[in-house]
């Protein structure tokens, strides 16, 4: 049953990473307000009626979200049953439920404010980034639960390396928040790229005072990903000697893999496409370095 319950969590947490990335394509799309300023229903509908292919969008990922929270509350209850309302496992899902809950509060604020579609606000730029923050946190929790259900007299007590870990975990949150919003930046403000096709010559013109300020905040990403992703590098290399072994082998494998992707999405102007790959890469280190901070609890 122990095994079970792990393996149905790491469905779990494979499904909301898929439900995050349809958020991203909300997004992408300019979908935001295909439904309106209406939530949870949609144009004032339970199911809308002769729908547009944004109302679509937006009303499928409702309705995957909030299937997100049925499984969540299910998995709740099962981790109770199982190992008790005390245990590792059921204080890990009843956290990830929590989430879920701070997730659908966050989405619903961002429609009934109409920080949606066209917006480009500092508001709704704070309000993406408290967003993604809240889908590490999700995924995180999510993650855990898989681990205690199938470790539930795993030690809970802090790694002696918990100072790299946790310089580790503050680099990741941060760089994916100045991607947050250079995400929203390219989707806003497409890139251009200049006569010469040069990319000194497109960052360069990015900064000019005239551009938006979402524009000229693109820079602070790249930036970001390159110093963490050096120290990700070492962080993960020193793990690699601990009971973490094969998901730090994981983090090395992802950190180097998400630099050369947001290279290529530099190059490439961000289409879409890589945009959900360069986030979807992102929430795949996220929980390789959760689970290595819980492996490596046994390394004292």
């Amino acid at each position: 049953m122990s095994k079970r319950f792990s393996t149905w969590a790491w469905f779990y947490t494979a499904y909301l990473v898929g439900v995050i990335l349809f958020g991203a394509w909300v997004r992408i799309s300019h979908s935001g307000a295909g439904c309106g300023a209406h939530w949870p229903l949609c144009d004032g509908e339970i199911i809308p009626t002769a729908p547009s292919a944004e109302k679509i969008i937006e009303y499928t990922h409702r309705v995957t979200s909030g299937l997100c929270g049925i499984l969540s509350i299910a998995l709740s209850l099962w981790a109770w049953r199982l190992f008790g309302a005390r245990s590792k496992a059921c204080m890990a899902a009843m956290l990830t439920l929590l989430f879920v809950i701070f997730e659908g509060a966050i989405g619903a604020g961002l429609v009934l404010g109409e920080l949606v579609a066209d917006d480009s606000s500092v508001a709704r730029a704070l309000v993406i980034v408290l967003h993604l923050t809240n889908t590490l946190m999700l995924t995180g929790c999510a993650a855990a639960t898989a681990y205690f259900g199938k470790n539930p007299q795993s030690p809970a007590r802090l790694s002696k390396h918990r100072g790299l870990l946790f310089t580790m975990g503050g680099l990741l949150t941060v760089t994916a928040m100045t991607g947050a919003v250079t995400a929203l930046g390219d989707t806003l403000f497409p890139v251009q790229v200049g006569a010469d096709g040069s990319l000194l010559a497109r960052v360069a013109a990015e900064l000019g005072p005239s551009q938006h300020l979402l524009v000229r905040l693109r820079i602070l990403h790249p930036l970001f990903a390159v110093a963490s992703g050096v120290f990700l590098l070492f962080g993960f290399d020193r793990l690699r000697e601990t009971t973490a072994g094969s998901w730090a082998k994981a983090g090395l494998i992802l950190t180097v893999s998400q630099l050369g992707i947001g290279l290529l999405n530099i190059i490439l102007a961000a289409p879409g496409f890589m945009q959900l790959l360069h986030l979807g890469l992102a929430q795949c280190l996220w929980v390789a370095l959760v689970m290595s901070a819980l492996k490596a609890q046994d390394s004292f």
